[in-house]
């Protein structure tokens, strides 16, 4: 099998990546894309330590990203007679984007040392005081444990912070500790489902067809079969198609995935003339139809993925109803094992059956 997602050695940039970026990008988490799931979770977690921010925050070798963020979303009058919340204290929380260099925060000492983290006034401990996240966003209080997987890699943690100094004590640190377990059933849920859908990658590779699995806004290649590469070579770096394979990407396929992906509609690439990567004779110069499918998310109908089928047509004519049908026939497997994209149920094209989440 073929899974740019377990391939790293082969791509430029990636020796020595880490077991835990690794892990993340198995899981789907090597991105600071929001996530629902964990946005409530670092609601639940700001509620239960009555902390007024709160992270779910996945770290890799190059950045912190938190796929789970919350902050009280308006100040308020904090003259009123009852007085603020914790929930709802005027937190002028500058956060731009969800994601953070390794140089700022105490996360990464979290994850560094695999063990949880109180710091009730930051000022009053010099290795922490320097932090960038003390002035550039008035941090005062932190209180973080680490989230360890099921192959005991620490892979991120749970947070909350305030711009007071703060108090934790046991109660809160415990807190942190049992939502940190918590969350893990999440993880394991979305290593399960990652483990089905390399099952269903693993019999796609006994198909005789070149098959291709993007992803996301940019589309970026997460899957090619056996048959792909045997075809069209390996991917010679991360990304999008036209990263991934130039060739492709020069011959239009890297548009036609996008316009399938924003169209939401099948598209068809016909008459692609490729030269075959092998010093193969009887190769040669190829000609290529090719079937992009937008995948759908089942609780939401967003458009998550594209399933791209090929098929040779350099020797006959394949009509697109029939490469249509092949490429029908591919997403339904995908639908009958729920793993189209981790954590996330897909149907094709237009409204359908839509699987169970």
């Amino acid at each position: 099998m073929t899974d740019v997602m377990s391939t790293q050695g082969q791509f430029p940039g990636a020796s020595g990546e880490s077991e835990r970026t690794r892990r993340l990008r198995g899981l789907g988490l090597n991105d600071p894309s929001a996530d629902e799931a964990f946005d409530r979770f670092a609601h639940l977690a700001a509620s239960i330590t009555r902390a007024p921010i709160a992270m779910v925050n996945f770290i890799n070798d190059e950045r912190q990203m938190f796929r789970g963020l919350y902050i009280p979303p308006n100040p308020v009058d904090i003259t009123a007679e009852d007085g603020p919340s914790w929930a709802d204290r005027g937190i002028a929380f500058d956060l731009p984007s969800r994601e953070m260099p390794l140089s700022h925060g105490f996360c990464p000492h979290v994850v560094a040392q695999r063990s949880p983290l109180a710091l009730d006034d930051i000022l009053a401990y010099p290795r922490f005081a320097g932090n960038p996240v003390v002035d550039e966003l008035g941090v005062r209080a932190y209180l973080g444990a680490p989230l360890v997987d099921s192959t005991s890699t620490v892979i991120g943690t749970v947070c909350v912070l305030d711009r007071e100094p703060r108090q934790w004590g046991r109660e809160r640190l415990r807190d942190i500790q049992h939502l940190a377990e918590a969350l893990l059933s999440e993880i394991r849920l979305r290593d399960n489902l990652m483990a089905q859908r390399q099952e269903m990658f693993a019999a796609f590779d006994g198909s005789p067809f070149p098959i291709m699995l993007t992803e996301g806004p940019g589309q970026e290649v997460r899957y090619a079969n056996a048959q792909h590469a045997d075809t069209f070579g390996a991917p010679v770096a991360y990304g999008t198609v036209g990263a991934a394979y130039p060739q492709l990407g020069a011959a239009g396929l890297g548009r036609a995935v996008l316009d399938a992906y924003h169209a939401g509609r099948t598209t068809v690439l016909d008459n692609v003339r490729i030269q075959s990567p092998r010093p193969d004779p009887q190769r040669g110069r190829q000609t290529f139809s090719f079937t992009c499918t937008p995948l759908r998310a089942a609780l939401t109908g967003q458009i998550n993925g594209v399933l791209t089928v090929g098929m040779d047509t350099t020797a006959q004519s394949r009509t697109e109803e029939e490469l249509g049908t092949l490429a029908a026939l591919l997403v339904d497997r995908l639908q009958q094992s729920g793993t189209s994209v981790p954590g996330r149920s897909a149907i094709i094209g237009e409204p359908g059956p839509v699987l169970p989440s």
